[in-house]
Formats: structure tokens, sequence, C-alpha cells
């Protein structure tokens, strides 16, 4: 089964609708995707009701899935979540408070932008630019501060402003990883931690995660290198965990235009295993 299992809708930071995702995801070969939009599931349903309208139910499978982002020890730990129970209350209770967090740091930043750089935006700039109940964070804001001419571009945007160092950067309250594991697994989903290869202390948190309910690592990533790759993907057969992958899209590659969705190699066998996990959850 040819899979990508890290894709961004507009639903968070990603440039294309659930509508285009299905469209290219069928048009580059690809038979499994999963719709990983930072802390919210809404493009999930979006892309089945487009699918059943379309008739391409058939083409394509679609895996209800999310990155929740959150925070530990000063690091950015992003979670991956499939195959959840989405009415489950303590999962829904988490999407609550990741979204009412995203709402109130975008809203400090704007005051101490206006404050300290006298740099005026406004709320409904930087929430226009995601589908209704989306997720907004650092992208927008930067480029609703280059709208406003803050800055001459989205890149000038985060070095000035958008980072951890900056004075008008304010942190998000976002819950730890432990609980993001706990609560996917607990909703029947299979928490995989993301792009292990940006934390430093990737082994050390993934055995302490394991105790939450962590079943898989990211080991393949369009960011990872070949050894990146092997180095997981061996400490996930040390630690019992399963391999997972995708490519992280969120939008075409701008130098090029050519869109990257399914392109880094993800072996067929990835699926099988995420499938195999899930019966294994439903069945403890």
């Amino acid at each position: 089964m040819k899979t990508d299992l890290h894709i961004h809708t507009f639903y968070s930071d990603g440039v294309y609708s659930p509508e285009k995702i299905v469209d290219t995801a069928i048009d580059v070969g690809l038979q499994a995707i999963a719709l990983t939009d930072h802390d919210n599931i809404l493009s999930y349903q979006v892309a089945k009701d487009y699918m059943k309208k379309a008739n391409l139910e058939d083409k394509l499978e679609v895996i209800q899935g999310i990155e929740v982002n959150t925070l530990y020890k000063n690091y950015e730990v992003h979670i991956l979540g499939y195959f959840m129970n989405t009415e489950d209350n303590d999962f829904k209770d988490l999407l609550k408070t990741q979204q009412q967090a995203r709402i109130k740091q975008t809203k400090e930043i704007i005051a101490l932008l206006s404050k300290k750089e006298g740099i005026k935006i406004k709320f409904e700039d930087i929430k226009k630019q995601v589908a209704e109940g989306g997720s907004i964070g650092r992208p927008h804001i930067a480029k609703a501060i280059t709208n406003a001419g803050g800055t001459g571009s989205v890149i000038e945007a985060y070095a000035k402003y958008i980072h951890d160092d900056s004075p008008v950067y304010v942190p998000r309250k976002t819950v730890s990883p432990h609980d993001a594991v706990e609560v996917i697994y607990e909703a029947g989903g299979v928490p995989v931690i993301a792009h292990p290869h940006d934390i430093d202390i990737a082994e050390e948190l993934i055995k302490d995660l394991m105790n939450y309910g962590l079943r898989g690592i990211e080991a393949y990533h369009r960011k990872h290198s070949p050894a990146c790759v092997e180095y997981f993907s061996s400490m996930a057969e040390r630690l019992g965990l399963i391999v997972t992958g995708g490519s992280d899209f969120h939008a075409p590659n701008i130098m090029n235009g050519q869109v990257i969705l399914g392109k880094n190699f993800v072996p067929e066998w990835v699926y099988d295993q995420l499938i195999k996990e899930k019966k294994l959850i439903d069945m403890a």
C-alpha cells in the first residue's frame, strides 16, 4: 500500500483544501493517506464527504489523523495520532485546550507587536488565513505581519518576531507530550512521535513516552537522511515500536513548483504495521 501518513491542509498550516489533497494524492498514485493537521481533525470529514460525492471512495483510503503540538523541557515535541475515537471526551477536551491556547498566544503576540514594534494587526487578519475552526499558528502570524507592512517577507517576520527569543514572542501554554500520547492511546488511537530528529533527547523521551502508550516512531520523513531513517528504524525495532512515515506536506515546493506529496519514500509495509497496531490496541 503506497502511503503518506503526514499531511497538512488549510485547516492548519497547509495551503491545500482537503479536496485538493485527495485529488493530488490520487494523481501521484497514493493508495492511503492520513490527514494530520495541527491540533484539529476537521479536514477528515471534509475529505470523506468529497470522496463520497465525487465517487472516489474506491480510489483512496483516508485515515483519521492529527498532529498535537506539545512542549517538554523547552523542546517542541509533535505527537501524531491515528484512528482515534474522536468522540472520546478526553480527546475532545485536548483539542479544546489546544485551540484555546493558540488563540490566547496569538492575541498576546498581537498586543506586544502593537506596543513594542508599532505593528498593527487584527486577530481576524490571522484567523481568516485558515478554514473555519482551523488551527492558527506562527506561519499565519508571520504572514499577517508581512501583509501589514511590518516586514518585507514572511521569512523576515520569522527572523525578527516569530521565534522563541523575540521580545514580542509568547510561548504557547500547550499540553505535554505525555498527556497527548496518553489521551490518543486512551481514545483507541495509535500515538507516534513525529520527526524525532528535531529532538536531541529523542531516545530518552521515547522510552519515557512508552509508559504512557507511545506505539511508534516516524522514521521516514522528508527531513530525515538515510542514516537518520536507519537510526530511528533500528531504535523502533529495539524498543518494540512500529515505524511510520510521511512527507509532512504543507505546500508545493516554492523553488520549483513541484508537489512533494507522497514523494519521500515510505515502504509499503508501514501501512500494514499501522493497521496491525490499531487492531492490537482494540484487542487490549
